[in-house]
């Protein structure tokens, strides 16, 4: 047996959980039945559609509980998200860290070699000028006692005990051909990678003290 209730448009738009608008849509649809009473129009509700409204309302619940479970899902996964992203970022700023400290340090590696270096080439240079000046070439001395003596031509020339004269000299003055002037100077240089205590190696030219050593075995 149905049980028909009468309601005004208020009540029916509470008692199924909607609008208004969508009761007047209902009626005009045919969906519910209406009546007008003293000019005030009663929506007919019977009990088929009051079962329907809890059922609905059941639904309703469901899918609320499942969007608040997908909000909280998206939540967490976004919290995950962001953790990563902060940890990428920490690594990201210690290697960058670390590289620039080893960038340092090389830097300061070279540094440290190149004045090493300098120090070397320096103390090299040094022992070279040094050792110049005592095996200075006697010509230029005697050049200077010829300035100084110009007026006393006749006197006997004084031998000094040393007379270092370079192999480019040495080899222009005794007029030695191209060919054979190659062929000393082939015989110096492996006499040099020999040791031969005979020749001054100043950078890359050769000297030859002729008053103090026999070079005669070098240029025959």
């Amino acid at each position: 047996m149905l049980f028909v209730k009468n309601m005004s448009v208020s009540e029916a738009a509470e008692h199924f959980g909607v609008s208004k608008e969508a009761i007047h849509n209902r009626i005009r649809r045919g969906s519910l039945k209406s009546v007008v009473e003293k000019g005030v129009k009663m929506v007919v509700v019977d009990d088929s559609e009051q079962k329907q409204t809890p059922k609905r309302t059941t639904q309703t619940r469901k899918s609320a509980v499942s969007n608040d479970r997908y909000h909280k899902f998206l939540e967490e996964q976004n919290a995950k998200l962001q953790s990563r992203v902060d940890t990428l970022e920490s690594e990201t700023r210690t290697l960058r860290d670390q590289k620039e400290q080893m960038l340092i340090e090389e830097r300061e590696k070279i540094e440290r070699i190149y004045k090493e270096k300098d120090e070397q080439l320096k103390n090299i240079l040094s022992s070279i000028s040094s050792q110049f000046m005592l095996n200075a070439p006697a010509e230029v001395e005697s050049e200077v006692i010829e300035e100084e003596t110009l007026e006393v031509e006749a006197e006997p020339a004084i031998v000094e005990e040393s007379e270092v004269i370079s192999l480019k000299k040495y080899l222009k003055q005794n007029k030695f051909s191209d060919k054979k002037a190659q062929k000393i100077k082939k015989r110096f240089k492996k006499s040099v990678k020999d040791n031969d205590e005979r020749i001054i190696v100043i950078g890359s030219k050769y000297y030859l003290d002729i008053l103090k050593y026999d070079y005669s075995d070098l240029v025959k």
